[in-house]
């Protein structure tokens, strides 16, 4: 059976990052959640999650998806010029497939 601590971990880490207060801003608190979903998620295998687990990932590479953006000084970083350019509706569906993919891979170290 495949271990899924550290992707509990990370997933643990962004959905705690998403929560309010954000010193540095909203914007850089969603980035830091991205790294740490794409840390978590690094060395998954996708065949051995279950469909729910799977759809929750794709959702969020939609979310993470810096395709067609620009970071025109190259200072910010393509995940913070996403971060922010998402609407309402958008950080509501990211808190929430974290938060789904984080209690997932919880119950999977505990013995699913």
């Amino acid at each position: 059976m495949a271990s899924f601590t550290y992707p509990s971990e990370k997933f643990s880490v962004a959905r705690s990052t998403l929560m309010l207060p954000h010193p540095r801003g909203e914007a850089a608190s969603i980035t830091d959640a991205f790294r740490s979903c794409l840390l978590g998620l690094a060395s998954v295998d996708k065949n051995t999650l279950n469909d729910d687990a799977r759809q929750w990932i794709m959702d969020l590479d939609d979310l993470m998806n810096t395709d067609g953006l620009e970071d025109p000084d190259g200072k910010k970083g393509l995940w913070m010029v996403k971060a922010e350019t998402l609407t309402d509706e958008q950080k509501s569906q990211l808190s929430l497939v974290i938060d789904s993919l984080a209690v997932w891979f919880k119950s999977q170290v505990r013995g699913g």
